[in-house]
């Protein structure tokens, strides 16, 4: 996928990484800490996921998807528990991390007209406000020119470790087996997808977290920004 980027006139950190590599995490607390945006795409995909299975729509349907991504708006706010995901102006937030979303929302990201729309919506916020945007082509495609590009990798039994933790405090009834087949699956179509792969930008700074905290994680962050600005 080809991105023409918009002017940037504001600071934009760009965080990519595999599924449940502490991404969102991270991000939020670093915008928190700078007071910037936090935007968070890969909550974007998951709504848009949640949408086609709602609707039923069959992803080998190009017209369908077209039709649905028509009239689709998705907005991000700030709520008092959170980031909030609103479609079509309802709040969704309680049903993006599903089983069923979680199954499916590679797939339906590997769309490409799913990525243009998003993708535009995105560079979009990025021209407005300083932000922290995390996801999985971000600095390069979104912002390629990101005043800081994060790759954040963790290993996988480390990932399997935490999604397990928050899907099980949410009350989700999943095995340590079937977290890490999902993990695994979504690596291999992010990063073999045609349209926009999971790879790290080639200017991207490298940094592994899977022995780290998620304090010291943001911390050496602030510290990267601090030496680029």
């Amino acid at each position: 996928m080809t991105s023409t980027q918009p002017k940037r006139d504001y600071t934009i950190i760009a965080i990519d990484g595999p599924s449940s590599s502490g991404k969102s995490s991270v991000a939020r607390m670093v915008a928190d800490t700078l007071g910037y945006t936090y935007v968070d795409t890969g909550a974007m995909y998951r709504a848009v996921t949640y949408d086609f299975i709602s609707s039923g729509i069959s992803l080998e349907s190009d017209a369908d998807i077209s039709t649905r991504l028509s009239d689709m708006t998705i907005d991000l706010h700030a709520g008092d528990r959170g980031q909030e995901v609103l479609l079509r102006g309802m709040n969704i937030t309680p049903y993006l991390r599903t089983p069923e979303v979680n199954e499916l929302v590679s797939e339906v990201a590997a769309i490409s007209a799913v990525r243009r729309r998003l993708v535009e919506q995105q560079q979009t916020i990025g021209t407005t406000q300083h932000v922290v945007m995390d996801g999985r082509d971000i600095g390069t495609v979104v912002f390629p020119s990101a005043t800081l590009k994060i790759y954040l990798s963790c290993d996988l039994e480390s990932r399997v470790d935490r999604r397990l933790t928050e899907l099980v405090t949410q009350g989700q009834d999943i095995t340590e087996d079937e977290v890490r087949e999902n993990l695994m699956h979504r690596d291999h179509i992010d990063s073999t997808r045609v349209d926009s792969p999971l790879r790290k930008a080639a200017d991207a700074i490298l940094l592994d977290n899977s022995q780290l905290t998620l304090q010291e994680t943001h911390d050496r962050i602030i510290e990267l920004l601090e030496s680029r600005t």
